[in-house]
């Protein structure tokens, strides 16, 4: 079954988090450029966190967010 996604930001740090599920210790994590990190399953190597650094200041940059990676969208049932 498919998890739904949370999106959290933390205004000290200035980080927005677009998350499948809480993080683990065991998740290995990649920067993806552009200041974005992927927190990723060890077994599969899906991506279940997002780290989107300097998340306020990007958007005062651009009219546009845009992250480095596809995805597959569907309505949670």
């Amino acid at each position: 079954m498919d998890k739904k996604l949370t999106f959290e930001y933390d205004r000290e740090a200035d980080i927005l988090y677009i998350s499948k599920r809480p993080p683990y210790p065991e998740q290995e994590s990649e920067e993806l450029g552009d200041d974005v990190v992927a927190r990723m399953n060890p077994q599969t190597g899906e991506i279940e966190i997002l780290e989107v650094m300097f998340f306020s200041a990007r958007l005062l940059r651009h009219n546009l967010f845009e992250l480095p990676v596809s995805a597959d969208l569907r309505l949670a049932v």
